[in-house]
């Protein structure tokens, strides 16, 4: 029995751990082993702690995300709105711009269509005294002819303006 090694083993680690034992081993063994519990603890909790912060931390950033989605949605629905005003304002313009266009061409052709009218209308008169003045001045003869004569233009053109 002696002769075996695991036995040699065996009373070496008894003799051991009663020096350790007589030593106060184990309770510095034992101390340190509920520090690095305490420490794993202490660990723990930190990383319980962080990670709740983390959690509010994202709550917080999803809210604002959400909130400036909002936001944009809003100022975009404002600049529809806007550029919709805008551009029925410039059609309203567009359309008062060309009615104004086309009443002053309309007024345009009326007065030079008044004018013409007028035109021909003196030009037949001139044409009309002037064929008088020649049947007249070839028909009647002397001073009462110059008498009738004027008088009769002057009639005529009367009349014809």
């Amino acid at each position: 029995m002696f002769e075996d090694p695991e036995t040699w083993v065996a009373i070496a680690f008894v003799i051991l751990m009663a020096g350790f034992g007589y030593l106060g081993i184990h309770r510095t063994v034992l101390t340190a082993l509920d520090n690095r519990t305490a420490r794993i603890k202490a660990e723990l909790d930190d990383a319980r702690r962080l990670k709740d912060e983390a959690a509010k931390v994202l709550g917080d950033y999803k809210a604002r995300r959400a909130s400036a989605e909002r936001e944009a949605a809003a100022i975009v629905a404002g600049a529809r709105a806007e550029a919709e005003r805008i551009a029925a304002d410039a059609k309203a313009k567009m359309e008062d711009f060309v009615a104004r266009r086309t009443k002053a061409a309309e007024s345009k052709i009326a007065l030079a269509e008044a004018q013409a009218v007028a035109d021909v209308r003196a030009a037949a008169a001139e044409a009309a005294v002037n064929a008088a003045t020649r049947i007249l001045s070839g028909t009647v003869k002397g001073d009462i002819a110059d008498n009738l004569l004027s008088k009769g233009i002057a009639e005529v053109r009367q009349k014809l303006n």
